[in-house]
């Protein structure tokens, strides 16, 4: 490929990866990440620039709204990726119910090897 093909290829994908900055930054977690102090909410875990990935902003409100971003940032949390992730899991097992509910810890309890026994003596 040609120098001057080369160099506008390469200007091409900065001014691209500038742009896709500039976007991000006009987005809500942008927005919260200025906001807000960069520790997680529930485990209270901090925050480097080079850990910050794993920060995620949660919306608040029941619904978790993603369209739900007002200015002052009171519909959003900042919680790492597992609190995050146990956070979505609690409301999905309060939506749906538990798969433990009703039933005894007999019922829960695992037997792998349960009739083990009978197949070895056949």
């Amino acid at each position: 490929m040609p120098t001057d093909k080369l160099s506008k290829t390469v200007d091409q994908v900065v001014s691209n990866a500038r742009k896709d900055r500039e976007q991000r930054d006009t987005g809500y977690r942008a927005k919260a990440l200025k906001m807000y102090p960069w520790i997680c909410g529930r485990c209270a875990r901090e925050f480097s620039q080079q850990t910050l990935h794993e920060l995620t902003v949660h919306h608040r409100d029941h619904d978790h709204d993603h369209d739900n971003n007002p200015e002052d940032g009171s519909n959003w949390e900042l919680l790492c990726v597992y609190c995050h992730d146990n956070e979505h899991s609690r409301q999905l097992d309060h939506q749906y119910g538990s798969l433990t509910e009703d039933k005894t810890k007999e019922e829960l309890m695992q037997h792998p090897f349960a009739g083990l026994s009978d197949l070895l003596n056949k």
